[in-house]
């Protein structure tokens, strides 16, 4: 399964390496991986929900949630393959970001998720902080999480199931280093920063006002 997992990224041009990132944690690293540049190819967004399916098929699972923009995708491929799989109708939710940066149901979902055991999404965990947001949140609804399941694990001995709170599972994992800005060995090498992906623009734009 991993291997398949990074075979289809690989192949959609998702995974950057040598580069200089900043990563949604504020954190510097080499590699990146571009969950965007794998979605606009259907068969292998299908195939990511197949295999979180598979891998939590023996759950008891009422609703797939996870966090937007790019856990709509997964949530509903994955609601779909299960659906198929245990034959009865699983919902595929999906919580948003609020001002205060807080992962949130809107658009009535937190009602789908009251009393329901949940499955929690994501695609790409590095310091696992989204995903926790997303859990609160179904918790909070009234929700039951069964599970949580992440496409590529980037920091594996930091995301585990004890900082979730409930059975954890990566269909990947794709280790690298990562410094705080600070001490970034990049930014003292003089590596230019990646503006294209990540938030390397927004880091570079705070970084001026600060001068």
């Amino acid at each position: 399964m991993r291997d398949e997992v990074l075979k289809m990224l690989r192949d959609s041009g998702a995974i950057i390496t040598d580069s200089h990132i900043v990563y949604t944690s504020g954190k510097h690293g080499s590699i990146y991986v571009n969950k965007d540049a794998l979605y606009p190819h259907t068969r292998f967004a299908s195939r990511i929900g197949e295999l979180f399916a598979e891998e939590n098929k023996d759950k008891d699972i009422d609703v797939v949630a996870a966090p937007a923009l790019g856990g709509i995708i997964l949530s509903q491929w994955t609601a779909h393959h299960l659906s198929k799989i245990k034959g009865k109708e699983i919902l595929g939710v999906y919580t948003e970001k609020d001002a205060d940066k807080n992962q949130v149901f809107t658009r009535g979902y937190d009602k789908l998720v009251a009393g329901k055991d949940v499955l929690v999404l994501e695609d790409i965990t590095n310091t696992g902080g989204s995903v926790l947001k997303s859990i609160d949140s179904v918790r909070n609804a009234g929700g039951n999480v069964v599970g949580v399941s992440v496409m590529v694990n980037r920091n594996p001995e930091g995301v585990t199931s004890d900082m979730y709170g409930a059975p954890f599972s990566a269909l990947a994992v794709l280790k690298a280093e990562a410094w705080e800005a600070q001490d970034c060995e990049l930014c003292k090498q003089g590596v230019p920063i990646n503006t294209s992906v990540g938030h390397g623009a927004k880091f570079l734009a705070q970084e001026q006002k600060k001068q």
